[in-house]
């Protein structure tokens, strides 16, 4: 069955979105929605939409960003970079004021609705369910399943650890999470139907033996027998990856390979350094990992889970603010990964991981994510519910949806650079907008406190 790798709103509907039929089918029609904010959240829906696709459907892959007004898409992605790099501490009390608010402001309601026509429009006939595997779009769609102009089952995947507020929003049916962690922090954030399915990675990622290792390593021209430490800094290489590879070299407790996606400035500082082993991008991750023997990351995103896929141990050291800080402790709390606060703890931390009892208990815990059957993964409960549906919501018309395209567009010009940063994904806040954006154009680096001026280009690393 065909595959949409990135779509374009097509023809406005005649009406709702139709319901499916109520009797199972061996195939149909399912949308997902992510949004190209880093590679995690593209991630999840590529790997969703390949299992689907194997199992007889059409999947509809749809970005977000391509479907905001006044083609603010990009815009949001380019704040949300900016502010990662530039003002991370403006990110940490953006994020940290809607875990308490549990959600976003006037203007990223705004915003969202602005969006609600075109992914109704962007989504076929023929849908029979929706997945989304980005905050912003489970609120959009949640708004439109609980207005019932959208009658089919709405799911979000949580590609997540940690679950902040913005995630759940009212009118999605079912939440799909990686884990029982995941899965109560959706529940306490007020989500109803909550189903642990484990998460989804390339099959690529899987553990190797000691031969394929050896063979890894020869490929990408790593020391045979030197214990190997992967440095990650999600798709972006934000966060002060260039001070952890430091650090790790300094301690002896393994050479540091690092990983800067398409941050190929910071590849050639690293080199520069005297960090032989720094990578722009990288297309065979999956062979990285199985050549190293720790991984070393700061988001708690799509590459943790890969490494987890990997056998890989996962330690979060130096984690950016924002999610990067609560996935480190709900990926502590699931027994997943070591969280090292202190820099005078690396090197302990790391002899545990490699040579020690810590790094096969983590391997193991690791490895259980993925002990499901493909029955009862994500796919397969997406399948599920898309051909058996759900009861329609009932509508609950909101007596004003917004002002004029002009003047959602002004509002959103002033709040899109922070709209992103909530939870890596696009919520703006009730915040000083003008302020914000003078703290960000003068801002300060997390580490020295120093002005920052070089920006750096964004990237994947795998």
């Amino acid at each position: 069955m065909p595959y949409a790798g990135r779509t374009l709103p097509g023809p406005a509907p005649a009406g709702p979105v139709p319901r499916p039929r109520s009797e199972p089918t061996p195939s149909g029609r399912i949308a997902i929605i992510s949004a190209s904010v880093g590679a995690g959240h593209d991630g999840a829906a590529a790997e969703l939409a390949r299992r689907l696709v194997a199992d007889g459907f059409t999947v509809d892959r749809h970005d977000l960003l391509d479907l905001l007004p006044a083609r603010l898409g990009r815009a949001v992605q380019e704040g949300y970079h900016r502010m990662l790099v530039r003002a991370p501490w403006a990110y940490q009390r953006i994020y940290s004021s809607t875990e308490r608010a549990g959600g976003g402001g006037p203007a990223a309601r705004a915003l969202l609705r602005a969006a609600e026509r075109r992914v109704l429009r962007a989504l076929a006939p023929s849908t029979g369910a929706v997945v989304s595997t980005y905050p912003g779009a489970s609120r959009v769609l949640g708004d439109l399943r609980r207005d019932g102009r959208l009658t089919v089952p709405v799911v979000t995947y949580l590609t997540d650890f940690s679950v902040h507020p913005l995630w759940v929003a009212d009118g999605v049916d079912v939440h799909l999470a990686a884990h029982a962690v995941p899965a109560a922090q959706a529940r306490a954030a007020g989500a109803g139907d909550v189903r642990v399915c484990g998460p989804v990675t390339d099959p690529r990622f899987r553990p190797c033996d000691r031969r394929e290792r050896d063979r890894a390593r020869a490929r990408f021209g790593l020391p045979p027998r030197t214990p190997l430490a992967l440095l990650v800094a999600g798709s972006w290489g934000v966060g002060p990856l260039r001070r952890v590879a430091l650090e790790v070299r300094d301690c002896g407790a393994a050479v540091p390979v690092v990983v800067c996606g398409r941050n190929q400035a910071l590849a050639e500082r690293l080199r520069a350094d005297g960090i032989e082993h720094a990578y722009g991008w990288v297309d065979d991750m999956p062979g990285l990992m199985h050549a190293a023997d720790v991984l070393i990351q700061n988001a708690g995103g799509l590459t943790s889970l890969e490494a987890f896929a990997a056998g890989l141990p996962v330690a979060s050291y130096r984690c950016i603010p924002g999610h990067g800080l609560t996935n480190a402790a709900a990926l502590e709390e699931a027994g997943a990964a070591a969280w090292i606060r202190d820099a005078v703890d690396l090197k302990a931390v790391l002899h545990d991981l490699i040579d020690g009892p810590l790094g096969p208990r983590q391997r193991e815990t690791g490895l259980a994510l993925f002990a499901a059957t493909p029955e009862r993964g994500p796919a397969a409960e997406i399948a599920r519910l898309h051909n058996s549906g759900l009861p329609r919501h009932d509508p609950r018309r909101r007596a004003s949806r917004g002002g004029t395209p002009r003047r959602l567009a002004t509002t959103a010009a002033v709040a899109c650079a922070v709209w992103a940063c909530a939870v890596g994904a696009g919520i703006v806040t009730a915040y000083d907008g003008p302020a914000l954006a003078h703290a960000i154009d003068h801002g300060l680096d997390l580490d020295d406190r120093t002005p920052h001026h070089a920006s750096q280009p964004e990237g994947r690393h795998s």
